[in-house]
Order: C-alpha cells, then sequence, then structure tokens
C-alpha cells in the first residue's frame, strides 16, 4: 500500500499497474486515483464564462477566462488562422530550473483558445468543449444537439433543456443519464421513454409518472396501473401547482425501492459505474462505445485502450495516462486537449501533432520542446535529458500541479465533484476566485428559490416549457444545475453486501447510504 501525498488516504497498486507503468516509462504514482482525477479536473473550467477583450483584434468576446487574468486570450477563429502562430514562443529548456517554472512561463506568453469549440457549430456562442451544434445556449460539452439549453455532457438531442449526461433524446426538460427519451422530464436512469415525468431506471414506458424500475409499462402511477382518464387527472394537477411536492413525495418513496449496484451493460470484467461495451475496465465511470484496458477512467472510453486514470479521454486512443480532454492520441502522457497524434508528454491545446514534450497550441508539428522546433536527433538527445532533471526536481511522472491551473479552483469541474473551502485550496497554494459581486436583487424578475439571486427565463425556455406543459423553474440554472450534478452516484466504488442475499458487491452506494442496494442478479429478478 502507498500513502497519497495529497489526502494522506492508502491507496493500492498491483502488478498490472506497475506492468502498465513499466510500459509507459513512468514511475508509480505519487497520489490515490482520486487525487489524481481532482488534480486532471482542475485545469477544467467548462461553466464559467466571462466578458473580455480578445488579445489579438481588442474585440469584446465571450471567454473561459475572466479579464483579471494573465494569460493571453484570443477568439477561436484567429487561434485557427495562418495569423496565430505559436512557434514565435519557443525557448531553450532551462536546466537550472524546475520544468514546471518554466512551462508556466510558456503559458503566460502563447495566447490562449477563448472557449474551446470544435468542429461547426451555429447560433452557439455561449457553448464550451462542444463540438456541431446548432441553437444552443449554455450548454457545455455538447456535441451534434440543436435547440439545446443549460446542458452538459449531452448528444444527439434536439429541443431539450436542463439535460445531464443524455444522449439522443428529443422534447424534454430535466433528464439526467437518460437515453432515447422523448417528451419526458424530471426523469434519470431510462431509456427509451415517452410522455412521461419523475421516472428512475425505467425502460420502454410511455405515460408513466413517479415510477421506478418499471420495464415495458404504459400508464402507471407510483408503479400502479392507472386508465387513461385517472392518469391525465394526474398529470395536469401535478403539473398545475403541485410538482414539488410530488418531487419530494418521489424521492421519499423512491428510498423503498431497490437499486441495482451498479449500471453496467455488457461489460466483461469491469467494475464501475455506467459502463456499456467494455472488457477488463476497473474503477471507471461513464465509459461508452466500447472500451478495453482501462483503469480510472472518467467520462471517455469510445473505444479506447490500455489507458489509465483520464479524464474525458478516450476516441481511438491507445497507450494513454494522466490525460485530460484527449481522442485519438496513441502513446501520450501528462497533457490536456490533445486532438489527434502520438508521443506527446507534458503538453496542452495540441492538434496532430506528435514527438512534442512541454507545448501548447501546436497544430500539425513535431519534435518540439517549449514550443521550439529540433531536428528528430535533436530532439531524441534532448529529451531524455530534460526527464532526468525533471526526475531530479520530483516532477517527473505528476501531471501539472494545480498551482499553475489557468483556473481558481472554485471556476473548475474538480470544485463539482471533489468540494472545498476556499482556505483549505489557498492553504494547498491553489487559486480561488471570489464571484463578481451580484448587482441588488429586483423584484420584478424572477429571484431563485435556492441562492436568492436574479434570473430570467429566456425566450427559447419558455417556448419549450409551453409546448411540455411545464411550470417555470424556480430555481437559477446555476442551482438547477448542481443539483443535477448532486443527484448522480459520486466516481468511487465501496464494498458491501446485497441488502437481498448478502452476497458481496462493489457499488458507488456507500454503505451508511439509505438506498436499498441488490447485486445485479436480485436485481433482475425484481424489475423482470
Amino acid at each position: 500500500m502507498k500513502t497519497c501525498t495529497n489526502c494522506q488516504c492508502s491507496f493500492e497498486i498491483d502488478e498490472r499497474d506497475r506492468a502498465f507503468y513499466e510500459r509507459m516509462s513512468v514511475p508509480d504514482p505519487t497520489h490515490c486515483p482520486d487525487c489524481r482525477n481532482q488534480r486532471r479536473l482542475a485545469a477544467r473550467n467548462e461553466r464559467n464564462l466571462y466578458h473580455r477583450k480578445c488579445d489579438a483584434t481588442g474585440e469584446n468576446i465571450l471567454s473561459l477566462y475572466s479579464q483579471d487574468k494573465p494569460y493571453k486570450v484570443i477568439k477561436e477563429s484567429v487561434w485557427w488562422s495562418d495569423d496565430f502562430d505559436p512557434m514565435k514562443y519557443g525557448r531553450d529548456y532551462d536546466f537550472s530550473r524546475p520544468f514546471f517554472e518554466q512551462f508556466n512561463e510558456l503559458l503566460l506568453d502563447v495566447p490562449r483558445r477563448a472557449m474551446h469549440q470544435d468542429g461547426t457549430n451555429e447560433n452557439a456562442d455561449y457553448v464550451t468543449f462542444g463540438m456541431n451544434n446548432k441553437n444552443a445556449y449554455l450548454a457545455f460539452a455538447c456535441f451534434y444537439c440543436e435547440d439545446i439549453y443549460y446542458s452538459e455532457w449531452t448528444g444527439f438531442s434536439k429541443d431539450c433543456m436542463d439535460l445531464l449526461i443524455s444522449m439522443k433524446c428529443e422534447l424534454s426538460y430535466e433528464l439526467v443519464d437518460c437515453v432515447d427519451c422523448y417528451q419526458c422530464a424530471y426523469s434519470t436512469n431510462s431509456k427509451n421513454c415517452h410522455s412521461s415525468y419523475l421516472l428512475d431506471d425505467c425502460r420502454n414506458c410511455s405515460n408513466c409518472i413517479a415510477c421506478k424500475n418499471l420495464r415495458n409499462k404504459e400508464y402507471h402511477i407510483y408503479n400502479r396501473p392507472v386508465s387513461k382518464e385517472e392518469f391525465e387527472k394526474f398529470k395536469s394537477e401535478m403539473l398545475n401547482g403541485g410538482l414539488e411536492e410530488e418531487k419530494k413525495r418521489f424521492n421519499e418513496w423512491k428510498l423503498k425501492m431497490p437499486n441495482v449496484c451498479s449500471r453496467m451493460t455488457n461489460a466483461e470484467n469491469c467494475s464501475g459505474e455506467y459502463i456499456e461495451n467494455a472488457k477488463n475496465c476497473h474503477n471507471c465511470f461513464d465509459l461508452v462505445l466500447g472500451s478495453e484496458d482501462l483503469k480510472h477512467v472518467y467520462f471517455g472510453g469510445w473505444k479506447g485502450k490500455d489507458m489509465m486514470d483520464c479524464s474525458f479521454a478516450g476516441k481511438d486512443s491507445q497507450l494513454l495516462y494522466e490525460i485530460h480532454a484527449t481522442t485519438n492520441a496513441n502513446n501520450c502522457a501528462f497533457s490536456s486537449f490533445l486532438r489527434g497524434g502520438s508521443d506527446v508528454f507534458y503538453s496542452e491545446s495540441m492538434y496532430s501533432s506528435t514527438y512534442c514534450f512541454g507545448c501548447t497550441s501546436l497544430n500539425h508539428k513535431n519534435y518540439c520542446i517549449l514550443n521550439k522546433q529540433y531536428t528528430r536527433e535533436e530532439y531524441e538527445a534532448l529529451v531524455p535529458k530534460i526527464i532526468e532533471h525533471m526526475k531530479s526536481t520530483g516532477e517527473w511522472g505528476e501531471f501539472f500541479p494545480s498551482s499553475i491551473s489557468p483556473f481558481a479552483y472554485n471556476e473548475t469541474l474538480a470544485q463539482i465533484l471533489y468540494p472545498m473551502t476556499k482556505q483549505d485550496v489557498l492553504e494547498k497554494g491553489w487559486k480561488w476566485r471570489d464571484e463578481d459581486e451580484a448587482g441588488e436583487v429586483r423584484e420584478d424578475l424572477q429571484i431563485c428559490v435556492d441562492c436568492g439571486k436574479n434570473y430570467r427565463v429566456i425566450e427559447q425556455e419558455a417556448k419549450l416549457l409551453g409546448r411540455l406543459g411545464l411550470p417555470e423553474p424556480k430555481s437559477c440554472p446555476k442551482c438547477r444545475r448542481s443539483r443535477r450534478a448532486a443527484s448522480r452516484q459520486p466516481y468511487k466504488l465501496w464494498d458491501r453486501n446485497c441488502d437481498k442475499c448478502s452476497v458481496a458487491i462493489s457499488t458507488s452506494y456507500a454503505p451508511e447510504r439509505p438506498e436499498i442496494v441488490y447485486c445485479e442478479a436480485c436485481y433482475l429478478e425484481e424489475v423482470y
């Protein structure tokens, strides 16, 4: 057992882990898996947007970086243009100073992308990490969506709002972990359902309200069959003044119903939560579209293979370690935002580049160190020397420290999944950003029942709610987003026993939680 140098908890490294580390030529990690993921996510701000000046054109732009940050920030079109040459910021490696100090100086000099948008996005200015979206507003890490608002990590959906990790949904509102749902609202963990509300873990259901663990049912309320007339009467009363009370009642009722220990489909020799079509993947969460031989991977997969300690990474990638936000890459480590390429280490925002070390914002480049061009022979001679230097400073094998993240900790996804107080953050030497002072609360605008701040219902939101016959939300988008995130299972596993047959299980439900948890066999017996 090893002791985490960040949180001091014990964690295990087994023989398969060490075989992977040897294959990647990296040392054993000093942080536990949770702290490694936290450190990667401390570099990811996807939800906080600011108005600032483009450092290339002087235009007012939207950006992930507030105006008070020391970085140069340019709008997307300039970053992608031939006028932007990140190589002109190249510099020699200084063996008298730590690597991270030099890399941080490079980050301060090289202009950064304002929003991180890929593909073609139409009428989607308020979108970060998005790809091929149309008519999107405050949609983060969404892809191939149309008319999508206030949503995250959602794909191939249309006419939807307030979605979290949902796919192929249409005309729906407030969904978490749903797939192929139409005209549904306030639902979680459900697939192929339509015209339903307050569902949890339902499949192929229609015209159902407040149901859990149902399969192939129609016109049910609290898992009880009802007539169409009774259903419509209950629905009308709920949506015309009784919604909040029904939500509370449903959440209390759900505690009497069993939950499956882990949600996995076609997963062979796997452990984790929300895993589909995978083999030999352990302590992994939110893996889709086929993956093999992964460990400690969070929200990724997409046909990835031989990956360890990655967040938002995969998609036809292989041999990745300590990687964030990366696709179509091979043999890369300690890097963030790679799109294509191979043999890239300690770099970020790289496109289709190979054999690069300590670089940023390069596109189709090879054999570069700190954004400086080298010959193949020079590169292969210098990189081993840099690695030896980093070993002597204790930097080799460590992801970028949170202290050089371009964002304050509370601006990042790390604060959502691993919340910390301002005092604890500052004591670690990380950054914290106090929120801008809100204006005086106006009584003529909506006031959030949770945070007390003003918010507004945008025109598209009002139209969608009208089409669905739903009342306007009483909470602001930020508080609704926090509530959705809190409703999901944590990225953590515990050993406990099935509440029916007592067999040992691994689950994301902590033993002290009130939910009833069954092993897969007992759960399937219950619902089918």
